[in-house]
C-alpha cells in the first residue's frame, strides 16, 4: 500500500496507531511496502516523510492534530512558520505569499542607530525579518524575535513619553479651589471619605491647579471609592467654567456612572448627559447638542464620545474608567476635543507599583489602598468537586433569601482538548436540569452587545437570579443584591483576575461569599488559591501573583489590544521592557531625537503615535 491510501477515518479513531505513526514519521523515516497485483510482495522500499502539526495528549497518548505530511528532502528547513489563517486560506498559501514578499527584504531600511544595535547586541532589521520567517534554528529565531520585540517596546516607550512630554509643554486650564464651594461638596456626600481617598483628592487637585495638563492613573480595588474621587474632580472642573468627559468601556457601566455623577452633582446645578450608540436618533441628537452648547457640563459615555459627531463647548477634564480597555491613542483622540484638557484614568486592577511605572510611563500614579469602613469582606472558600451537591444547595438557599448568584466558567463552549466548564454546556445544564425553577441567565463575550446588555440589565434589575458567565462580568454594573460568586476551574485564572471577579459581590449590606472550585494537584496552584482565602487586599494579592507567576496575569492577552504588539510578549519580555524603558529615558533625556542618526527612529514614533507630541519634543 502507499501512504496516501491510509484512511483518514481510521487515523482519527485509532489514537494509539496515530501516536505511533506520528512518532515514527517525526523521526523522518517510513518503510513502505510496494504491492503489485499478481506479484509477490517486494522487499520494503525505503522512503522518508516529515509530519507537522500540533501535538496534544489524549487518553494517555500523544496525538498530532491536523497533521500535514510531506516527502522529506535535505532542502526542507528545520523550522516552519505557522501563520494565523482565515477561511479558505491554507498555511501553504500564506507561506508561498510570504516567500514571494521575502524577495524584497533587502529594501527594508534600518531605523535604529548603530550605537543602539551594538550596545544591546541586536540583530540587524533585514536579517531579523528574514530569520523570523525562515530561521536556521531556534537560537537564530529567538535572536530575530528579540530584535523585533525590542523595536516594538522601544517605540511604545518613546511614544508614551512623547505624548506625555508633548502635553506638558502645552498650557492647560488651572482650576482654583477659591470660591468653588468644594468644602461644601465634600460635606454633602452621603459618606465620609477614607484617608486614602482624601490623599488622592489632594494629589489630583494639586495637579488640576497647575497650568500643565494632568496625566494621572488612579488605582484602587473594586469598591474603594474611585468614582467619588472622580466626581470631586468633575465638580472642581465645572465650577471653574469647564466641561468634563467620562468614558467607560460598556453602555451598562456608562449608564451606571451617569446615574452616580448625576446623584452627586445635580444638587449643585450640574447637568449630566449620556453619550452612547443606542437610543433613538432624536434622543442622541438632544444629548449631543447639550454637550456642544455647554448646557450639559458633564458628558458620560462609551467609545461614542470619540465620534466626529460629538463636540464640546469647553472641555477641561477627561476621565477614562477601566484603563486597560483604552489605549494611549484613544485617550489622545478624546483629549483632542478640547484645548489641552487634564486627563485622569482609573483602573480597578491592582498592579504592583513597579510594574505600573513601566507599563504606564506616560502617567503619574495615585493609589486608593483602603476600603470604606463598615464594608464586610467577602468570605472566600476553596472547595473541590466533592462539595458540588452542597454548593448547589447553597445557591438555592441564597436565592430563597432574595439574593443573587454569579457562576463563572473559563470557556464559552466545550473544548475537545481540555475538560473545563463552559457557559453554553454547563450553563444550560444548570438552567434546564439543576435549577429549572430558578431564573438562570447565560452571558459570554461572543454575544451581540445588545444581547449582553439585556442579560446584564436583567440581572441588575433582579429578573435573573443566577447568572452563568465568562469573565465579561469582571468589569460590570453594580448589583448590591449579588451575594455569592462561584468560580469554576478557579486554578485557570490569575489571582488578580479572581480578585476582580470577587469584587462583583459584597457590594451591599448582606454577608457575601466567593467559592473557588478546583481539584488541581499542583502545589503552586493550591498555594495561589489559598492566598485568596487569606486576604482581601488586592495589592498584596497582586504582589503574590507577580512573585509566583510573573507579570503575565497583569499584562496578559487582553492587554495586548491596548499596546498593539505583534511580536513582543509582555509576560515573557519583562527584561526587555525594562531595557527599552531605560533606553527611551536616555534618548529623550539627552535630546538625541534631534540628532540625524535618530531621525529614522523619531519618524517611526511619529507614524505610530501621531505628529503633535513628536513635534513638541523635536522643537
Amino acid at each position: 500500500m502507499q501512504f496516501s491510501r491510509i484512511r483518514r477515518k481510521r487515523l482519527d479513531r485509532s489514537h494509539g496507531f496515530q501516536s505511533a505513526l506520528a512518532d515514527f514519521l517525526a523521526q523522518g523515516r517510513r518503510k513502505v511496502p510496494c504491492e503489485r497485483q499478481g506479484e509477490d510482495p517486494t522487499p520494503f522500499e525505503e522512503e522518508s516523510f516529515r509530519a507537522s502539526g500540533r501535538v496534544s495528549i489524549e487518553r494517555f497518548a500523544r496525538k498530532l492534530e491536523g497533521p500535514v505530511f510531506e516527502k522529506y528532502s535535505p532542502e526542507l528547513p528545520e523550522l516552519l512558520p505557522v501563520y494565523p489563517l482565515t477561511k479558505g486560506i491554507a498555511q501553504s498559501d500564506v507561506r508561498r505569499a510570504v516567500s514571494a514578499a521575502m524577495e524584497c527584504c533587502d529594501q527594508i531600511t534600518e531605523f535604529l542607530p548603530r550605537e543602539l544595535i551594538e550596545r544591546y547586541s541586536l540583530m540587524g532589521l533585514t536579517e531579523a525579518v528574514k530569520n523570523v520567517h525562515r530561521p536556521f534554528d531556534t537560537k537564530t529565531l529567538e535572536a530575530a524575535r528579540r530584535r523585533l520585540a525590542f523595536d516594538e517596546l522601544l517605540v511604545y516607550q518613546l511614544g508614551a513619553r512623547t505624548v506625555r512630554e508633548g502635553s506638558r509643554s502645552l498650557g492647560a486650564p488651572a482650576f482654583t479651589l477659591r470660591n468653588s464651594g468644594a468644602a461644601g461638596f465634600f460635606r454633602s456626600l452621603p459618606f465620609k471619605l477614607t484617608g486614602a481617598q482624601e490623599r488622592c483628592v489632594k494629589e489630583l487637585f494639586s495637579d488640576l491647579g497647575r497650568d500643565v495638563p494632568m496625566s494621572r492613573l488612579l488605582q484602587g480595588d473594586v469598591g474603594s471609592g474611585k468614582t467619588a474621587v472622580a466626581a470631586a474632580c468633575a465638580y472642581l472642573c465645572v465650577k471653574n467654567g469647564y466641561q468634563c468627559a467620562v468614558m467607560a468601556p460598556t453602555e451598562i457601566l456608562a449608564s451606571q456612572h451617569r446615574k452616580t455623577f448625576e446623584t452627586l452633582l445635580s444638587p449643585y446645578g450640574i447637568n449630566t448627559a449620556l453619550i452612547t450608540g443606542s437610543g433613538s436618533a432624536a434622543a442622541r441628537r438632544e444629548e449631543r447638542q447639550a454637550v456642544a452648547d455647554g448646557s450639559a457640563q458633564v458628558a458620560v459615555g462609551t467609545h461614542a464620545l470619540l465620534g466626529e459627531g460629538v463636540s464640546f463647548d469647553k472641555l477641561g477634564l477627561v476621565i477614562t474608567d477601566e484603563q486597560h480597555r483604552f489605549g494611549v491613542m484613544q485617550r489622545a483622540r478624546l483629549t483632542e476635543k478640547g484645548k489641552s484638557p487634564h486627563v485622569l484614568v482609573m483602573s480597578a486592577t491592582p498592579i504592583p507599583r513597579t510594574l505600573a511605572l513601566i507599563l504606564y510611563g506616560d502617567l503619574d500614579i495615585s493609589v486608593i489602598d483602603e476600603l470604606p469602613p463598615g464594608r464586610e469582606p467577602v468570605e472566600t472558600l476553596l472547595v473541590g468537586e466533592k462539595y458540588r451537591r452542597r454548593l448547589w444547595n447553597f445557591v438555592r438557599k441564597t436565592v430563597e433569601q432574595g439574593n443573587q448568584v454569579y457562576i463563572i466558567c473559563p470557556l464559552v463552549e466545550d473544548s475537545e482538548t481540555c475538560d473545563l466548564k463552559s457557559v453554553q454546556s454547563h450553563g444550560r445544564r444548570l438552567r434546564d436540569e439543576v435549577f429549572p425553577d430558578l431564573k438562570v441567565g447565560l452571558l459570554h463575550g461572543r454575544m451581540k452587545q445588545s444581547d449582553k446588555d439585556a442579560v446584564m440589565g436583567g440581572f441588575a434589575e433582579g429578573s435573573i437570579q443566577v447568572l452563568v458567565s465568562t469573565t465579561v462580568i469582571e468589569v460590570g454594573v453594580d448589583v448590591p443584591n449579588a451575594t455569592l460568586m462561584i468560580v469554576e476551574n478557579a486554578d485557570r485564572y490569575g489571582l488578580s483576575q479572581l480578585h476582580q471577579l470577587r469584587g462583583r459581590v459584597g457590594r451591599g449590606k448582606a454577608k457575601s461569599y466567593c467559592v473557588l472550585i478546583s481539584d488541581a494537584d499542583s502545589e503552586i496552584s493550591k498555594q495561589r488559591l489559598q492566598v485568596m482565602c487569606e486576604t482581601s487586599d488586592g495589592f498584596k494579592i497582586a504582589e503574590t501573583d507577580l512573585r509566583l507567576r510573573g507579570p503575565g496575569d497583569f499584562i496578559g492577552q487582553r492587554q495586548h489590544g491596548e499596546f498593539g504588539f505583534a511580536v513582543a510578549d509582555l509576560a515573557a519580555d519583562m527584561g526587555l521592557l525594562e531595557t527599552t524603558k531605560e533606553a527611551a529615558s536616555e534618548i529623550i533625556g539627552k535630546g538625541l531625537f534631534t540628532s540625524p542618526e535618530y531621525k529614522p527612529l523619531a519618524d517611526m514614533v511619529t507614524g505610530k503615535f501621531g505628529v503633535s507630541g513628536h513635534e513638541q519634543i523635536l522643537n
